[in-house]
């Protein structure tokens, strides 16, 4: 299989995404908070129990649709959330979901 440089890119960034984000501290203030009924901290641990299942084994058929359902969380919540550092650690969380969901679309027959 060919591979195009985009996919190389998201093969690269994963990993460096994933060590930044464990670095992190979760942002102050944010733990208990929702945002049009979405529960940061509980986006925040899963997305990073699918992106670490993802690099170890990758994800089944349930991982899969369980992260469709953080990225559309995250497109929720990230026009919502005003504290600067709380919106780029939930930007990163959502490059991370987004390269996560491109290794699984489905091929052009």
């Amino acid at each position: 299989m060919i591979r195009d440089v985009s996919e190389r890119d998201q093969d690269d960034r994963l990993p460096r995404l994933w060590e930044e984000h464990r670095r992190a501290p979760f942002p102050p203030g944010f733990r208990g908070v929702d945002f049009d009924g979405v529960d940061l901290i509980t986006l925040d641990a899963d997305v990073a129990g699918l992106v670490h299942r993802e690099l170890d084994r990758g994800l089944d058929d349930e991982g899969v649709a369980i992260l469709w359902a953080c990225v559309a969380g995250l497109d929720r919540v990230l026009p919502l959330i005003g504290d600067e550092y709380g919106a780029s650690y939930y930007r990163r969380l959502r490059m991370m979901a987004g390269a996560v969901a491109a290794r699984h679309l489905p091929g052009a027959i």
